[in-house]
């Protein structure tokens, strides 16, 4: 019986359909005779063990300004009604963000979520990292500002970048003379609550920060993703360009060393960010991209290759 599946995603007219890994799984997923649903966080509601959404049945299509159809609005019960549930909406990795994991965490032994919400609400990128720090730059994660200035002394140029942030939104450089460090972190402590993270900056960023996608904890591909003109900052949210890659020695060794335990947690969808080509830098688990880039350098079907991996785990 073809599956029913929820997508937990932004608003679908925003999306940018050439590049969106969410669109790129709902049009596999209705290649695949899947029926689709479409709702806001917003709108998740848990009662006496009941978890729903107001939902769209949604049918999409390759065409940009005309890349969807909703249905009429039906109240989703998503432990009943539907067969997996993809959460795809982006951070920031807040409050409403966990309290959703934890409402979602209520279909386990029901219906599968991808990411398991639990593991996604134990993970988030910036920190779960830290668990494989031995692969890591010289790390720093504070909110003071003469910790900072020591490991600014200690490294020279430096990157402060907020903690649950993404697409590399407010990621900064600052140059080896520590101008405008103190105003910075002052900055970020009005902004933020929580600590932020620093880390020395790597030259080697110039010539890319490699995407690398896991699928059940086995490599499905990778990107290299390359700076724009004027920037230092790779992801292709703020202008950085792709080019097809392939992984080294040391790339392999750290997919290897976490791929057993991405598949442990249910962390079926991840992707990992690489600089240098040893350099691993964060863990992407909340609402990771890359596979349509992916998809069309290595000629492969990257979305195909998840929904596989959906369809074991629900065989199991």
């Amino acid at each position: 019986m073809p599956m029913k599946i929820a997508v937990q995603m932004d608003p679908m007219p925003g999306i940018n359909i050439k590049g969106d890994s969410s669109f790129a799984l709902m049009l596999a997923a209705q290649a695949r005779g899947y029926t689709l649903y479409h709702y806001d966080v917003e709108t998740l509601t848990y009662e006496a063990g009941q978890v729903t959404a107001h939902a769209h049945p949604v049918t999409v299509r390759n065409v940009a300004g005309d890349h969807f159809t909703f249905g009429d609005p039906v109240r989703l019960d998503l432990g009943e009604d539907v067969d997996v549930v993809l959460m795809r909406q982006d951070p920031p990795f807040d409050v409403g963000y966990i309290t959703a994991t934890h409402i979602l965490e209520r279909l386990k032994g029901r219906t599968l979520v991808v990411n398991d919400p639990a593991s996604v609400r134990n993970a988030p990128e910036k920190v779960y990292v830290l668990d494989f720090e031995r692969f890591m730059p010289p790390t720093l994660v504070t909110r003071s500002l003469d910790e900072v200035k020591r490991f600014q002394a200690q490294h020279g140029a430096i990157v402060v970048k907020p903690l649950h942030g993404n697409g590399g939104k407010a990621v900064f450089l600052v140059g080896e003379d520590g101008a405008n460090l103190s105003a910075l972190v002052e900055l970020f402590g009005q902004i933020w609550r929580e600590p932020f993270m620093v880390q020395p900056f790597l030259p080697e960023v110039a010539e890319g920060d490699k995407r690398i996608v896991l699928i059940d904890g086995k490599v499905a591909g990778a990107i290299n993703r390359k700076p724009g003109e004027g920037e230092f900052r790779s992801n292709l949210a703020v202008g950085g360009y792709a080019e097809s890659a392939t992984l080294t020695p040391r790339e392999q060794e750290i997919c290897d060393a976490m791929g057993p335990e991405l598949k442990e947690r249910g962390l079926l969808f991840v992707g990992i960010d690489v600089i240098g080509g040893k350099w691993l830098t964060e863990i992407n688990v909340t609402s990771p991209t890359g596979i349509v880039a992916i998809s069309a350098f290595n000629n492969s079907d990257v979305a195909g290759m998840i929904w596989d991996a959906i369809e074991a785990r629900l065989k199991t």
